[in-house]
């Protein structure tokens, strides 16, 4: 790579910055004994269970994948199935115990580690970027994966 003033084009700083949060998740996700998948699915789960089709999209599994991701997050005590009250056929996936302590630990583990991110922006510019990737997630309709730091902490206090 040459030198370069710092600058890039949209792309590039987006696929970037994909890459360099996508590390932090892995990263604290090791330090915590899971994978980035068992990661987001304790996340996605702090807010309330979930039927698996829902799952499915909010994740953005195959339903094949995200059943093998439930049984090894079943077998290692972080969720169980329970019946879903509005359909008798079906079942949700809610953290147990263990799992919403595990995944209040990696959320707010990974939340620090993603907010010293941008060291070099004053107040100011943190939240100009906030609210400018705030709106691409909105227009995209990007399904919710992470909760605001106090939609968490109020999500967890419920489990």
């Amino acid at each position: 790579m040459g030198k370069h003033d710092g600058r890039m084009g949209l792309v590039t700083a987006m696929v970037r910055t994909t890459f360099l949060v996508n590390a932090v998740y892995a990263q604290s996700g090791r330090e915590h004994g899971l994978t980035p998948q068992q990661g987001q699915l304790l996340c996605v789960l702090m807010a309330q269970p979930y039927g698996m089709g829902e799952l499915s999209t909010v994740l953005g599994l195959a339903k094949s994948s995200l059943t093998g991701l439930v049984d090894r997050s079943e077998r290692n005590g972080l969720v169980r199935r329970e019946p879903d009250p509005e359909d008798t056929r079906a079942v949700r996936v809610a953290l147990t115990p263990r799992g919403g302590k595990l995944a209040e630990e990696f959320y707010n583990e990974t939340c620090r580690r993603i907010d010293e991110l941008p060291t070099s922006l004053d107040a100011a510019e943190r939240d100009a970027l906030a609210d400018l990737l705030g709106r691409v997630v909105l227009d995209n309709e990007v399904p919710v994966v992470f909760l605001e730091l106090d939609e968490a902490a109020s999500s967890a206090r419920k489990h």
